[in-house]
């Protein structure tokens, strides 16, 4: 599905984007982890040809992305609140998207019926413009327009970041359900428990490079914890937890 050859991304001198080789395969789900300044987003952004490398490439389906088109047929992503179109409704924004992928009004709103677990009352008929939204609800209007364009490769950067618990197991259950459906996912997280509860291969990026690939099982979590440092606060002086 993805194949990335000897990529490089240079900044004001300093490499921060130093990928060799990396295969994601049709129907994986990659979840993509590491400290701020790992290289993830920018990492995403090469891959959406969004960023030109300096060096090396990405193809998709076998097709290079740089200065190509057909990839963008089927696949959608969601990187931050610039990937929409905040003067309008959520609604006026969802019917756009739809209307680029060829659906019609009562398709979108068969698709958006199918989301209001997810939604949780907060997005439709609400009268605002997604750019008076909190960025929790921008992510799910985000995330939805992902949905109407029915992918084969799904791209998220950070979507748990600012949602809450609820509609963060409302996510994680969307996930699932596109992984069981053959959809081909690539999530990046700080939230090593969500990321590794959804996706059954873990990317450890640090500075610039992938240092691990971890197949997703039991000890995946510890593993990532020990690398990071993560581990229970003491208690407060004085107090004692039995």
């Amino acid at each position: 599905m993805i194949e990335v050859r000897n990529l490089k991304k240079v900044y004001n001198g300093i490499t921060v984007v130093n990928v060799p080789a990396l295969q994601i395969n049709k129907g994986e789900s990659v979840g993509l982890v590491g400290n701020n300044g790992a290289g993830k987003t920018t990492l995403f952004r090469m891959i959406l040809d969004l960023i030109r490398a300096e060096s090396g490439e990405v193809l998709s389906n076998g097709e290079v992305v740089a200065g190509h088109e057909h990839w963008k047929d089927y696949t959608a992503a969601y990187l931050d609140e610039g990937f929409l179109i905040d003067y309008l409704t959520p609604e006026e924004y969802f019917y756009f998207i739809g209307g680029l992928h060829g659906h019609n009004k009562a398709h979108v709103d068969e698709v958006l019926a199918g989301l209001t677990d997810f939604f949780n009352g907060e997005i439709l008929q609400k009268g605002k413009y997604i750019r008076d939204l909190s960025k929790g609800n921008q992510c799910k209007v985000g995330v939805a327009a992902c949905l109407l364009q029915n992918p084969q490769l799904l791209m998220l950067d950070e979507p748990f970041a600012n949602i809450d618990p609820s509609t963060q197991f409302r996510l994680k259950k969307l996930l699932k359900d596109l992984a069981k459906k053959g959809v081909t996912t690539i999530v990046s997280s700080h939230d090593l428990n969500h990321i590794t509860d959804v996706c059954d291969r873990i990317l450890l990026m640090e500075k610039g490079v992938i240092i691990k690939d971890i197949a997703t099982g039991s000890s995946t979590l510890d593993e990532l914890e020990a690398y990071f440092g993560v581990q229970a606060p003491p208690p407060p002086e004085g107090r004692v937890i039995d």
